[in-house]
Formats: C-alpha cells, structure tokens, sequence
C-alpha cells in the first residue's frame, strides 16, 4: 500500500549490483514495501527470464564490462525516467550504488540517497542542495578504501549534500546478500533498521 504524498511513504528505484538482480535484492525491496515504501527494482542486465544472477567476482565483472558502463546508465535513466517526477529516493547496492549516486545527483527533484556497499566519482560542478545521503559500507572494503570515501564525503558535503556514512567492521563487501559468501546477518540487520529510520525520516516533496 502507498500513498503518494505522505510524508513517511517514499517511491524507491534501487539499482542491483554487477551480480545481478539476486533474490537478495527482491528480499530488500519485500522489506522497504512492507515498510509502506514503493519499489522498483530494474534489471540492468536486460531483463532474462529467468534473471541473470551471477555469484562470482569474475563472472560479475565479466558481465559488467560486457554490456559497459554508458550502457547501465542508460538503462538506470530509462527506468527511472517515469517516476522522476514524484521525487525518487535513489538506492543501490556496490555498483547499483554508484549508478543511483549518478542518478541521484542529475536530477533536482531526487528525494534522497541510499548506498549500500558502493559510490561514484563527484563532478567538481555537482549540486546536491540538502540532499539527504545515507551510506552503509563494510569496515575496511577493498572497493571503497578509507582514503576514497573520506574523499568522497567531503566531494559530496561540498556539492551540499547532507551524508550519513555507517561503517560495519569485519563484514564483507556485499554484506547484505545471504546468498554470498560476504553475508554478515548482524551488520545486515543493522543496515536495513538504519536505512527504514532515515526512509521514514526524509522530508516530503510536497514541502520543497
């Protein structure tokens, strides 16, 4: 059940990472609706039935390189497009997180943003005026060092966002997907309460 204009209930799109549409991330869409949120959940990799779901860094990365780059930011802004009128929360997970951070940044009516495990280059121009950004990353992550999202942050607080980065130490890169090996339930848990307050917190965009 939604309620466009509640200002609690907010119209997510969030993006898979390079393993593809996995069960975890329909379970995390499942989560937020019951939640009162609703949900899209594109499927970058083109749609097959049954989904692409990959379970290896070498398969994921092969696929990603595959299709590339511009392409998966194609895709992102097509099916994103319909909804960016409603003032979209943008999510993603590792590199769905980076192509919602894009996303997020291109458009001025975006309602917040909520990476999970992944982020983006900051243009030097980017404008994010009070953007609210939520950040959730394992403790160290080999994908996303200390010295890069120390970096990224102050890219991003300078372009005017309002971040939040939460740290998980001793989890694993893609810590919220059960089906991999970098599953950590406590930290995962952790997570999803974290990002349902800062969800149900985010100013409605009829006020702005």
């Amino acid at each position: 059940m939604t309620s466009e204009g509640s200002d609690t209930l907010a119209v997510i799109v969030m993006f898979h990472s390079a393993f593809g549409p996995r069960p975890a991330v329909q379970a995390a869409a499942g989560l937020l609706r019951e939640a009162g949120h609703e949900v899209h959940t594109p499927d970058l990799y083109g749609g097959h039935n049954p989904p692409r779901q990959l379970d290896t860094v070498e398969e994921s990365m092969r696929v990603r390189e595959e299709i590339g780059r511009d392409e998966l930011l194609r895709r992102a802004v097509t099916a994103a497009a319909p909804l960016s009128g409603r003032g979209v929360v943008y999510a993603g997970f590792s590199m769905g997180g980076a192509i919602a951070q894009n996303l997020a940044l291109a458009d001025d009516r975006a309602r917040g943003l909520l990476l999970l495990h992944g982020t983006s280059d900051v243009p030097e121009d980017a404008a994010a005026d009070e953007l609210p950004v939520q950040l959730h990353v394992a403790d160290p992550d080999p994908f996303e060092p200390h010295d890069w999202l120390n970096a990224w942050y102050l890219r991003m607080r300078r372009a005017g966002a309002e971040v939040e980065v939460h740290r998980y130490p001793g989890a694993g890169h893609l810590y919220t997907d059960p089906g991999l090996p970098d599953h950590d339930k406590e930290a995962a848990e952790r997570t999803w309460r974290v990002a349902l307050d800062f969800l149900a917190g985010l100013p409605d965009p009829a006020d702005g």
